[in-house]
């Protein structure tokens, strides 16, 4: 009797082995799957392809702006105030110009009209216009005004930050320098996506025009991420990752009854198996 007990016994504990380590392989390989990151990129970009569209940011209201003007005769800068231009001044303040003594740069701040206040022009519009274009309107008037002939104008905006959250090693919001850049370099920059981390639809939230915008990024999907409005990102932008189901439920009091249920399934069979062997 005792070693029909004891076969039945060993007969179900090897089904349950059997079916967990089933379950553990097909799970591995299902998320795999989700774990992997522009899947088909590979062939698709086989062959070299060319950037349809290069991206440049627009300025927005509450950016802060860096403009110089360089010219041969330094008397000629400064007829337009030289200490709200890089290089120069040891005012703390001008206007609504806030300038950094230390480093001799002066901040233009973007108004909620998207105006700036220039030396000499006044208000000047700018918003919704690349940087670029900004110091080629600038050196222009300089030069069809008389003012500067050999002006050369540069603008920068200061204030590109994004905001990473969620399910990321390193969430919190970041300032970069330059103008470019993607959603995988500030994932990558906020030390990429926990393992627990859903990747078919990262949320981007963006403000622009006075209008909210959410856009869901597949980083899965190549073309998907590739082609994606929010591929290249814009100021102020807030990137969210969400946690996968078994993440969020781990905080559940179902999931803590759970975990402990099988903890005490696991020390019954543990005990059972004992007590056969001693018996046997």
């Amino acid at each position: 009797m005792k070693r029909i007990i004891l076969s039945t016994f060993n007969s179900q504990f090897s089904i349950y082995l059997s079916c967990a380590l089933c379950l553990v392989l097909m799970t591995s390989c299902i998320s795999n799957r989700k774990m992997i990151y522009l899947q088909g990129a590979t062939k698709a970009y086989a062959l070299p392809q060319d950037i349809q569209d290069v991206f440049e940011l627009q300025v927005q209201p509450d950016d802060q702006l860096a403009i110089s003007v360089a010219s041969k005769d330094v008397e000629l800068i400064t007829r337009f105030n030289n200490n709200t231009l890089i290089g120069g001044g040891n005012n703390s303040q001008t206007g609504t110009n806030t300038i950094n003594v230390s480093s001799g740069v002066a901040y233009f701040q973007v108004n909620k009209e998207g105006n700036i206040e220039f030396p000499i022009f006044g208000t000047v519009h700018v918003g919704g216009m690349t940087t670029g274009a900004i110091s080629a309107m600038i050196q222009k008037r300089m030069i069809d005004e008389g003012y500067i002939n050999d002006a050369v104008v540069n603008t920068k905006i200061m204030s590109f930050k994004v905001t990473v959250m969620g399910d990321v090693k390193n969430p919190g919001t970041q300032t970069y320098q330059g103008e470019r850049l993607t959603i995988l370099e500030a994932l990558g920059k906020a030390g990429d996506l926990n393992n627990s981390a859903y990747r078919n639809n990262v949320l981007v939230v963006r403000e622009e025009n006075n209008v909210r915008k959410v856009y869901e990024v597949n980083l899965l999907d190549n073309q998907r991420v590739f082609n994606s409005p929010a591929y290249y990102l814009q100021q102020n932008d807030v990137i969210y990752v969400q946690p996968n189901k078994s993440q969020r439920v781990k905080g559940s009091t179902s999931y803590t009854w759970l975990t402990v249920g099988s903890t005490v399934v696991g020390m019954v069979v543990s005990i059972v198996s004992l007590v056969v062997a001693l018996k046997k």
